[in-house]
């Protein structure tokens, strides 16, 4: 079963093969244009076949069948001044293409059961030709393949989604010349592993309010080789493979008076619990979400704001600053608040087209370090983002 899959989703996976993106933490902010519109609403706001792994319950709201596909064109700018005098130093892992396919229907009155794909979280750098930045280069990708099924009656939902995710990682350095003692070209390659998790999600709508509840399982992931490989280059050993998605529990809630709607969500993601990176010291994330749409019949205007402080931070140089270099040269998941606008319109009968903005603003952080031997200093990571999502909906 795993040989399949991972055949199945290697065309997709080489859609994003530079893979670079961190909004929330590592995740997205949201799945489907019409959630990032809306500064990924998804957990008290339907959005038909997209809703299947914000919340599961949520498909109960197409009306037939509904199938979506499209995808984002993530494209951060993170930049990194080690403090040695050489500058500040840009990744090239500068774009990445982020697939989604979502399919629900309706089965009887009260069934809904739907599948669907999605690139859900990753994040990484690509400094190969900055000697200054370790010539480091990061990159973790996860995909996602979910079976929701709903329950509806009298305006109570119920639903969960199995989820099989694939996860690949990364990680290759070059410390030549640095005071580490077994420095040189350090990385194991890229390794690759499937495992299993479910969400879990309810709601209940009564004359245009609508409340939502959910809860994602945490799924670990083990990396053969990477991680330990990695942490042996800095002098660290006996370092564990594993790397935990992290559990995730949210609430939200969605107002509809006529053609305007206003919706909320809050959500609470577990870093601190996770395999991986608890020993890098993440912190729990609170996200909140607010968005707005407008509908006016055959087209709808959105916009929303996403804010979840960074997990990572300062954690001092009682280890020489090792974690505060991994962290914020290897996987800097800084950036905080998200400005998002979106819109759709109906092309025909049954097809529409939805579009999404997302910014983030520019975050600069600064951290100090000392390895000896003459290296230390203060690392500056800067990181901002843009995406655009664009996404073909067919409803039959």
């Amino acid at each position: 079963m795993k040989r399949s899959i991972k055949i199945a989703v290697a065309a997709a996976m080489a859609l994003s093969a530079t893979s670079a993106f961190a909004t929330n933490g590592d995740h997205l902010i949201g799945l489907g244009a019409k959630a990032r519109g809306m500064g990924g609403i998804g957990i008290g706001m339907s959005h038909g076949a997209e809703s299947a792994l914000a919340n599961p319950a949520m498909i109960s709201s197409v009306k037939g069948t509904e199938v979506s596909f499209g995808g984002t064109v993530f494209m951060p700018d993170v930049q990194t001044d080690m403090g040695m005098g050489a500058g500040s130093k840009a990744s090239t892992a500068d774009m990445s293409v982020i697939p989604e396919v979502s399919i629900a229907s309706k089965v009887s009155d009260n069934l809904y059961i739907g599948v669907g794909m999605w690139g859900t979280a990753g994040m990484g750098v690509d400094y190969r030709n900055e000697a200054s930045n370790f010539k480091m280069v990061t990159n973790l990708q996860l995909m996602q393949f979910g079976v929701p099924i709903a329950y509806e009656s009298n305006g109570l939902s119920v639903g969960i989604s199995p989820v099989v995710q694939y996860g690949a990682l990364d990680i290759n350095y070059d410390t030549t010349g640095t005071p580490f003692p077994s420095a040189g070209v350090k990385g194991a390659g890229v390794a690759q592993d499937l495992a299993f998790g479910y969400n879990i999600g309810a709601a209940y709508s009564t004359q245009g309010f609508t409340i939502g509840a959910a809860y994602k399982s945490a799924i670990e992931m083990d990396y053969y080789n990477v991680l330990s490989t990695a942490m042996a280059g800095f002098g660290v050993t006996g370092f564990s493979n594993k790397l935990e998605q992290p559990a995730e529990m949210g609430i939200g809630a969605s107002y509809k008076m006529g053609e305007h709607s206003i919706a909320v969500d809050y959500k609470k993601i577990k870093w601190s619990d996770a395999k991986g990176y608890k020993e890098f010291g993440w912190d729990d994330q609170n996200v909140y979400a607010i968005g707005y749409a407008y509908d006016a019949g055959n087209w709808t205007a959105r916009l929303g704001y996403n804010y979840g402080k960074s997990p990572i931070k300062n954690q001092g140089i009682s280890d020489g600053g090792l974690d505060n270099v991994l962290n914020f040269l290897g996987f800097p998941a800084t950036v905080e608040s998200h400005y998002t606008v979106g819109c759709s319109y109906d092309l025909s009968k049954t097809a529409s087209f939805d579009l999404a903005y997302v910014y983030a603003p520019e975050v600069t952080d600064t951290l100090p370090y000392n390895f000896g031997g003459g290296m230390a200093g203060n690392l500056t990571t800067k990181h901002s983002q843009d995406s655009l999502s664009m996404q073909v909906n067919f409803n039959f």
